[in-house]
Order: C-alpha cells, then sequence, then structure tokens
C-alpha cells in the first residue's frame, strides 16, 4: 500500500493544518484570503487548527500555503493520516507538543509572579512603603515575556495591516505597563508610602496618581490561563479520534506460498489470507475463512457481549479475537476499512461549519476593529470634556482588555469538538456540525422495521409438540438435520436447539429437497424437516390442534417448519424475526422527547402491528415496496412534519437522504452510512435516542455559549468606555468569560446513554 500519497481529499479537497492562530479572528482571516483565490472555496476552523481546501482538479496545495504564510501565519500538508502517539491527553503528550508546552510554562511563571502583584494591590495591609516597586519589578516579565505571544501575534497582524483579538491583548497590557513606568518614573505614583485602594464597585475611577500593573498582570494571567484550558480541551475532545485510529493492528501474519509470514498492516492488500490467534487484534476488515470464535467489538461498538463468528462471518479491523484461531480474507484496507470510515466521520463532524459557528465567525471578523473604535472614542470623548488624562486612560484600557472576544471565538468550536467526540465514544458518529441543527426541529421519526426495531434475524421463537413427542427430543432431532442446511431458518433452528439441550446426535444420508426441506437419518430414524407439503409426500399429516397452532403463527407473520419421523408428524417449529430486546425502551424514550414514532416496513399489515404494538408505536405504514419508502418520507415532510429516518439497509438508502435527519445503523450496509447524517455503531436502537438527545444538547450548549460571549461583551464595553469598571476587573471578567465557555462545552462529557439511565 502507497503511503506517500499526497494528502488529497475527496473531490479535489485540500487539507492544511495552520500554525500560529490565537483566535477566531485569526482564522477568519485566513478563510477570507484564501477564499480570494481563484476557483478556491476554504473553511478554516480554530478549533482544530485545520483548513479544508476546495479546490480545481490539479491545484499545487504549495499555493495555498503560500498564501497562507503571506497572512502571516503557517502551513503545511499533513504528515500522515494516523498520527502517531495518538490517545487521551496526557502530561506525556503536553511534553511532546511544544506550543503546549511553552503555554504551561508561560502560565506557571504568570501566576507565580502575578498573584502576589495582584495581591499588593487589593489588600492594602501588604503595600509596605515600596511595594509598587516590586509590583514592577514581578509584572514587568509577566506583561513582557507571558505576554510575548500576544505581542508577536499582534506585530505580525500589523505588519500585514490586520486586527485581532490579540492585538487588543497586547494593547490593553503594554498601555497598562507604559502607563505604570510613566506614573512611577515621572508621576507620584513612586513616592514612598503609596497606597492603592481597591474598590469592586462599578464606579467612575480616577487613574491619578495609580499604577496598572496589577491590570496588565491579571490580565496576562486570566488570558494565559483561558487559552491553556482551551488548548486542553481541543486536545481532550479530540481523544476519541486520535483512540479511533490508534485502535488498529500495527502487524499481522499473512499467508503467502502456504507460508505465515509477519507483515506491516500498510503492506496488508485486499484478498490476502492473515491469521487471528486468540487475543490478538483483527488487523483488517474480512469475512472468515475457517475457524471459529468469540469477537469482542466492545472497543468499536459498546457492546459488552462477544459474537460468534464462524466461516462466512465478516469481521471488523481492531476488534479481538477472544476465542479460537480464525484465518480471515481481507476484503477492505487502509482508508477504506470500517475503523478509518468512523476516524473519518468525526473528524469531518469537528472540522465542519455549523450555521451558528459562521455567524460568530463574521461576528469576531467586524469585532476586533469597532472595539478599538471604541476605545479611541472613549480616550477622545473623555479628553474632550475635560476630564484628566488619567481618568481617559482608565476607561480606555478597560474597554481594550474587556472586548477581547475570546469566548466568542471559542463558544461553537468547543461544544462540536466536546460533544461529537463524546458521541464517538458512545457509538454515535455526527457526521458534520450542520446536523444539530436538524435535530431541533425534528418531530417524526420513521423506524424501518427489519434490523433496525427487530434483529434482521430468524430466531426460534415457539415449539408445538404432538402428544406422546418431548420437547426436547423434538429440539435435538430437527436440530441434527438443520445443521447440515445453509439456509438461515436451518440455521436458526440448529443454533437454538444447540443453545438449548446442547450436542446434537450425529447424522447421516443428508439430502436437501430444493425448496421444500431436508431429509436424514438420525439415531436410525427417517427425518424429515421443512414444509408441510414435504411431509406429505411421505403421507405425514399434521394433527388438526398443530395446523390451527400452525395457520395462527403465519397469519401472523412467522415462519413455521413442520418435522417428522419414522411415518409420523411430531410437532412444528415456528421462527421469527424478532424484537430488540431494547426497542420498546428506545420508543419509549422517543416519545418522551416529543417525538412521533412510525414503523415503516415492506411486510403485511398484521405483521406491522404486532411489532408496532409489541414496542408501543401507534403509526404504522406497511406493504411498502423499498422504492417507495423515500416516497413516504416525502409524504410526511409534505405534511407539515419534520422527518428523521433510521434505517440499515441498501433499500433505506434514498429515504435517508430524503429524511430532514437520516440516522444509519452501523450494522448496516455502507450505503446506508454513506446517505445517513448520523452513524450508530451500535445495532441498538436507544442508540438513535443518544444521538438526538446529544446533538441537541450540544447545540443548547452552542447557544448558551454564544448568548454569554454576545451578552457579556454588548453590556460591559459601553460600561468600560463610561469609566465605570475597573480596568482589573474588566481583564479578569474577559478571562474568565472563556474559561466559562470552556467548562461549559465541558459538560458535554458528562453526557450519558439512555442505557445508563
Amino acid at each position: 500500500m502507497n503511503t506517500e500519497a499526497p494528502p488529497l481529499i475527496a473531490d479535489t479537497g485540500i487539507e492544511l493544518e495552520i500554525g500560529g492562530m490565537t483566535c477566531a479572528s485569526c482564522a477568519n482571516r485566513i478563510e477570507r484570503k484564501l477564499n480570494k483565490l481563484d476557483g478556491v472555496a476554504a473553511s478554516v476552523n480554530y478549533a482544530t487548527e485545520k483548513a479544508k481546501v476546495t479546490a480545481p482538479e490539479g491545484y499545487d496545495p504549495q499555493l495555498l500555503v503560500a498564501e497562507v504564510e503571506k497572512t502571516g501565519y503557517t502551513a503545511a500538508l499533513p504528515k500522515h493520516a494516523t498520527p502517531a502517539g495518538s490517545g487521551p491527553a496526557s502530561d506525556e503528550e503536553d511534553e511532546a507538543d511544544p506550543e503546549l508546552t511553552s503555554l504551561r510554562h508561560r502560565l506557571i511563571g504568570a501566576v507565580v509572579l502575578t498573584v502576589p502583584v495582584i495581591a499588593m494591590a487589593m489588600v492594602p495591609a501588604l503595600q509596605f512603603p515600596y511595594w509598587q516597586w516590586l509590583s514592577l519589578a514581578l509584572a514587568a516579565p509577566v506583561i513582557v515575556w507571558g505576554a510575548w505571544p500576544f505581542h508577536k501575534a499582534a506585530w505580525t497582524n500589523l505588519k500585514h495591516g490586520a486586527a485581532t483579538m490579540d492585538t487588543l491583548i497586547s494593547m490593553g497590557t503594554s498601555a497598562a505597563l507604559l502607563w505604570s513606568l510613566y506614573a512611577l518614573f515621572f508621576g507620584t505614583a513612586g513616592t514612598p508610602g503609596m497606597t492603592h485602594p481597591f474598590e469592586l464597585t462599578i464606579a467612575p475611577s480616577d487613574g491619578a496618581a495609580n499604577i496598572y500593573l496589577e491590570v496588565g498582570a491579571g490580565v496576562t494571567m486570566f488570558i494565559l490561563l483561558g487559552r491553556y484550558f482551551e488548548k486542553r480541551s481541543k486536545r481532550q475532545a479530540g481523544a476519541a479520534l486520535r483512540a479511533l485510529l490508534e485502535l488498529g493492528a500495527k502487524e499481522v501474519s499473512v499467508l503467502r506460498g502456504g507460508r505465515e509470514q509477519k507483515i506491516a498492516i500498510e503492506d496488508l492488500a485486499v484478498g490476502d489470507e492473515f491469521i487471528v490467534r486468540p487475543g490478538e487484534k483483527i488487523a483488517t476488515d474480512g469475512t472468515v475463512v475457517s475457524g471459529t470464535s468469540a469477537v469482542d467489538a466492545s472497543m468499536l461498538t459498546g457492546e459488552s457481549v462477544p459474537v460468534e463468528v464462524g466461516e462466512g462471518d465478516a469481521v471488523t479491523g481492531a476488534t479481538v479475537n477472544a476465542g479460537g484461531r480464525l484465518l480471515v480474507r481481507t476484503t477492505r484496507v487502509g482508508s477504506d476499512t470500517q475503523l478509518a470510515q468512523m476516524a473519518k466521520l468525526v473528524e469531518d463532524a469537528q472540522t465542519g461549519k455549523a450555521e451558528v459557528q459562521r455567524l460568530a465567525d463574521r461576528i469576531s471578523g467586524i469585532f476586533v476593529p469597532i472595539a478599538i473604535a471604541v476605545a479611541v472614542v472613549a480616550l477622545g470623548g473623555w479628553l474632550g470634556a475635560g476630564f484628566p488624562v488619567e481618568a481617559a486612560f482608565t476607561a480606555a484600557v478597560a474597554v481594550l482588555v474587556i472586548a477581547c472576544p475570546c469566548a466568542l471565538g471559542l463558544a461553537t468550536p468547543t461544544a462540536l469538538l466536546v460533544g461529537t467526540g463524546r458521541g464517538a465514544q458512545m457509538g454515535v458518529l455526527i457526521k458534520g456540525p450542520e446536523v444539530l441543527e436538524s435535530t431541533r426541529k425534528v418531530d417524526t421519526v420513521v423506524l424501518d422495521k427489519t434490523g433496525t426495531v427487530t434483529t434482521g434475524k430468524m430466531t426460534l421463537v415457539d415449539v408445538v409438540t404432538d402428544e406422546g413427542t418431548d420437547r426436547t427430543e423434538l429440539l435435538r432431532i430437527a436440530g441434527a438435520v438443520e445443521d447440515s442446511s445453509e439456509h438461515p431458518i436451518a440455521q436458526a433452528i440448529a443454533k437454538s436447539a444447540t443453545q438449548e439441550v446442547g450436542e446434537l446426535p450425529t447424522l447421516s444420508d443428508f439430502a436437501n429437497v430444493e425448496g421444500k426441506g431436508v431429509r436424514g437419518t438420525v439415531e436410525g430414524r427417517t427425518v424429515v424437516v421443512g414444509r408441510e407439503s414435504l411431509l406429505a409426500e411421505t403421507q405425514m399429516t399434521l394433527r388438526p390442534e398443530i395446523a390451527a397452532a400452525k395457520v395462527d403463527a403465519e397469519e401472523q407473520g412467522k415462519t413455521v417448519v413442520a418435522i417428522g419421523w419414522d411415518g409420523i408428524a411430531r410437532g412444528i417449529l415456528i421462527v421469527a424475526d424478532t424484537v430488540k430486546p431494547t426497542s420498546a425502551e428506545a420508543v419509549a424514550a422517543m416519545k418522551g422527547l416529543g417525538l412521533t414514532p412510525v414503523l415503516l416496513t415492506g411486510d403485511n399489515e398484521a405483521v406491522a402491528r404486532q411489532i408496532a404494538t409489541e414496542v408501543g408505536i401507534d403509526e404504522v405504514i406497511a406493504e411498502v415496496l423499498p422504492a417507495q419508502k423515500v416516497d413516504v418520507v416525502s409524504r410526511l415532510q409534505a405534511e407539515g412534519r419534520t422527518v428523521a429516518m433510521v434505517g440499515d439497509g441498501i433499500n433505506d438508502a434514498p429515504a435517508l437522504a430524503q429524511a430532514d435527519l437520516g440516522l444509519a445503523m452501523g450494522t448496516g450496509t455502507d450505503v446506508a452510512i454513506e446517505a445517513s447524517d448520523i452513524t450508530l455503531v451500535r445495532g441498538d436502537l436507544r442508540s438513535a435516542v443518544d444521538a438526538i438527545r446529544l446533538s441537541r444538547r450540544t447545540l443548547s450548549t452552542i447557544k448558551t455559549n454564544l448568548f454569554w460571549a454576545f451578552a457579556y461583551n454588548t453590556a460591559a464595553i459601553p460600561i468600560a468606555a463610561l469609566g465605570m469598571l475597573n480596568p482589573m476587573l474588566a481583564g479578569a471578567a474577559m478571562a474568565f468569560s472563556s474559561v466559562f465557555v470552556v467548562g461549559n462545552s465541558l459538560r458535554l462529557r458528562g453526557f450519558t446513554s439512555v442505557a445508563t439511565n
């Protein structure tokens, strides 16, 4: 497999890793710059530090890199699809991230040096005769060295004629330091015994004879704190994606030329046969050629019970072989595997932009120059009104430090990162952030019956025996004959028989009667299993009461298999597609969310009604051809409903695409998954409820974050401009708004499934 291919993604898409961004305004500026190029459409996400670019066929990615660098930032093509050492965020990972390490060191230094400065400014009792000079010695390194990333970014942007949130931070902290130096060396602030009262009231303040070192150092410390937790939250929220990528095996034992040899997973090709021993990870998606085992897929699907697999069964890469030795033929490798597809879904969801995020980006793009203009107007207004320079300076600095809209830039991406990451951990893969907005309006959920509400597999549900025939004996003999047949109904009977009676007796003289059933000899008895007509051919007829039970079962849509031996009909076995154990609970939860469930199936009305009654669904649409499912969804939409569709089959794909919100069972087909908006990795219908609840909770978190950021800036800037807000309090409040947004988003990590409630 060629691992050196350029990191181009589908539809001439190019992904860039962006460096040097410090706020949402930076991302907005790079995005505008790239979108000015002919034929280029770009979306830059500040939270993930990535740009997704659509360019004409054959477009040189280096041209995009050069354009980004012209704006003062760095850009690079991803080195490899699978980041090394990926996994949950840890201290070791911090060390491997120079940016995070540097940020942590600056934060620690800022805290150690700033706390005494703030304490002396706030507590008059600590203000000894020369306290202001100690404050200068402690605060200057914080404002210069601690805030250096902000100063550097502000200067870079200034050279390119741009202003970002870093411009506000740099101007605010620098102004505080320069004014304090002026007051200390040329004013009266350096006089021994000078005191600096601290008030928590919102009232006009006079900057005469005051120093603002606690403002510059405090703002720097709080912003570093916000940036550090922001950076950490991005790493933690992205851990689900990194963990998915890390699940795969690194080496595989392949059979080539009849010999077993170890090769790297990258060298595995479709069609190769590889060996999986007990306890080993299955290297990639494939089909079992020989062997039987139990496969633990819990890390991928959340299902705690291992799944029994045998010859012909499909297995998924990264799951663990918990039982016997398996020989598997490779069907998909690399980016085509289910694991890679899941990781791509998560990444796409985290790098996309929702409508609310686009709004935040547009606002942040114009907010910075407006904030600077307000500060200049405030300064000029105070001076023009004849107030002292100190008072005018106090108002202008307060505006600069409080206007930094960091919370606005973090409001949407952090919630998206945490929400989609938590979803991935629960087996809910959200394709894109715009999906979140769809879930808010959904009022109707259309549920495909087979494979979604039901198991989609035949199961023995009842055994009716004739007088004088023991149930266990009938199951033993029927299971022995059916075990040699490959028919799904036969296998369902054989499996149930094995589970109920244990080891099955030996069969001889097995014969398959096409379309009717099977024959064989078990323990000297000539046994016939199949349609009633097959038994009739050998003069075996069902007694009236058994025949009546057969008719009742068939009217309910169940499949009936008759069995007889030694010339006598002994009973019937009733097989059906059973309802999943959790479907009724899931339907009840949907109703609790205000949703109307609708059962959609191609089965007859009687079968559909029985299933619907069993799980608690009132509205049933039955006897629908596969091609008509999309018409049903369209009709419901025409009635004014907002429709979510849950399905798993190829024939569900058009309906999933037509629905306002498509949810595909991950146990279903690739086509259905591709057509959906949300993939439910587990076959549990409760995952659909989790997906809707999580999407709504994430959207609610985004709105809460945006409201906080908007309301905060809208209310605080006028107060600061009027000189009613102490600059240090302004800086602390501004930084804490960012911490609030990140903390509010991280609450999504505690989201729990309905299965655990």
